[in-house]
């Protein structure tokens, strides 16, 4: 299953390698400056990802990256193409906001909500995005058919297999080195306060 999927993303890739000069944005938050640089590899349809947003993000927020101590980006690395179409939603108005993105995670139940193939997930996704996303101003087919935003998330996936030889979500780097511990706050508020 994962050779296939990995399989499916590389022929996308290469016979799409001819990327647009349209800039996507990465979708960050904190000081570009900041001491900490922080990259998280997620994935839209995978529940220890939203965990991360749910539990974990928002303490880090709090006392790392408001403070201005950490920059965090969050990046795309979808496991399915589900996954990749929630993503180019998370893209779609390319202004670099984070708020799309927290929600899908947040909301994540409603729209996989027990879906047991891809193609019914997708299916609620668009109904979700149509009924309940609409104070986004965000339209589904705009989203869904951007190239340059697919390219854009498809270049995140491989960057980080072969940069990072990443295999799974969510993965967690910290100035370039990927964080081995179990990703709780507990772990990352240790390992962040020793780089201060």
């Amino acid at each position: 299953m994962k050779k296939t999927l990995l399989s499916i993303f590389y022929i996308i890739f290469f016979a799409n390698s001819v990327f647009s000069e349209n800039k996507i944005n990465p979708i960050y938050e904190g000081s570009p400056e900041a001491k900490i640089q922080l990259i998280i590899y997620e994935s839209l349809t995978c529940s220890h990802c939203a965990d991360f947003h749910n539990n974990v993000y928002p303490d880090l927020k709090e006392n790392f990256i408001n403070t201005g101590l950490v920059k965090i980006e969050f990046r795309n690395f979808p496991l399915d193409m589900a996954a990749l179409n929630a993503s180019k939603i998370a893209h779609c108005r390319n202004d670099g906001d984070s708020k799309i993105l927290h929600f899908l995670f947040k909301k994540q139940s409603e729209w996989i909500g027990g879906a047991s193939t891809i193609k019914e997930i997708n299916k609620n996704l668009k109904k979700y995005v149509k009924e309940s996303m609409t104070f986004y101003n965000i339209k589904w087919e705009n989203c869904i058919n951007n190239k340059e935003i697919e390219d854009h998330i498809l270049e995140d996936r491989i960057e980080a297999v072969k940069k990072f030889k990443l295999n799974s979500t969510p993965t967690l780097i910290i100035n370039n080195k990927k964080f081995d511990k179990p990703l709780n706050y507990k772990n990352l508020k240790k390992t962040l306060e020793k780089l201060i």
